[in-house]
């Protein structure tokens, strides 16, 4: 028993095409007891209209007035939903819903949450996103302590009681995929991922690059800061460091005296950052307990 909670943004386009996707691959994997919950997320165009047609008892509608976000959507699908265990997955016909037995399979050996890594050529990084996802990458499994083949990948199953735990620290945009994920692995809850193609996606991205790039790093931070502080003191300490040995170089090898004087202040600051990362991670041990 599982509900498959979708997202819908003015995607009048896919989302018939995207139900009845769904209703033919459930039918033939025959998974058992399931339900779809689309959550129509404030749509201007005939999204709304479209997900009228459906007057089934395994089809529910949430519509929001305007539009509040991709998490909030999410939020407020699985706050809706039926069933524990929750499948998301965008509606845009990007990822294979028809891969969705294999990560149940795997969610059912006792992972707390499975995800579909994507791969293919339509999942290939521009020149644009490619450094953004990069530095973003390298911020999160620097804060995990692990490798993470797709930080923000739509299409992954959890349990809902586990998950509405979390609800006041996840995002409401964009980010509510990567602020999970940190949240499930700075916890210690164990996260599986699988390989699967990623498509074409049907119409255009919602998704604003820099600006919910820096809303990302934004929660990326927020969470680290909240689930383990340290790490972010020891990051911003190590560039302190880093700098500091820049400086002591450039005063040997150039003769440059304000290169030692910014290597004293690079060390002295870097003290002062992990000091203050003490302090965090005691604060955060004293509100755990």
């Amino acid at each position: 028993m599982f509900s498959i909670v979708i997202p819908a943004f003015n995607e009048e386009n896919a989302i018939k095409q995207t139900v009845e996707h769904i209703q033919k691959t459930l039918s033939d994997l025959n998974l058992g007891p399931w339900e779809l919950v689309v959550v129509d997320d404030g749509s201007e165009d005939k999204t709304f209209d479209k997900l009228k047609e459906y007057t089934s008892d395994f089809i529910k509608v949430v519509r929001h007035p305007h539009n509040l976000g991709y998490g909030r959507s999410l939020k407020d699908g699985i706050d809706a939903a039926t069933f524990d265990t929750i499948v998301i997955i965008d509606c845009d016909l990007t990822y294979p819903f028809e891969r969705v037995g294999d990560l149940l399979k795997l969610y059912n050996q006792g992972f707390d949450m499975v995800v579909g890594a994507r791969t293919g050529k339509f999942y290939k990084e521009s020149v644009i996103k490619s450094p953004l996802r990069k530095i973003l990458r390298f911020l999160v499994e620097f804060t995990a302590g692990r490798s993470i083949p797709d930080i923000n990948s739509g299409f992954r199953i959890f349990s809902k009681q586990t998950a509405k735990n979390y609800f006041k620290h996840l995002c409401e945009t964009f980010s509510f995929t990567t602020s999970i994920t940190l949240a499930y692995m700075m916890t210690g809850k164990t996260v599986k991922y699988t390989d699967i193609i990623y498509h074409a996606r049907e119409g255009k991205t919602k998704v604003k690059l820099f600006s919910d790039s820096l809303r990302t790093l934004q929660y990326i931070i927020q969470a680290v800061t909240y689930y383990n502080p340290l790490k972010i003191f020891l990051l911003f300490s190590l560039f302190c460091f880093a700098c500091s040995v820049i400086g002591f170089c450039a005063s040997i090898f150039f003769g440059l005296q304000s290169g030692f004087l910014l290597g004293i202040g690079g060390l002295l600051i870097c003290l002062i950052i992990m000091c203050f990362g003490l302090v965090a991670d005691l604060l955060k041990q004293i509100m755990d307990k």
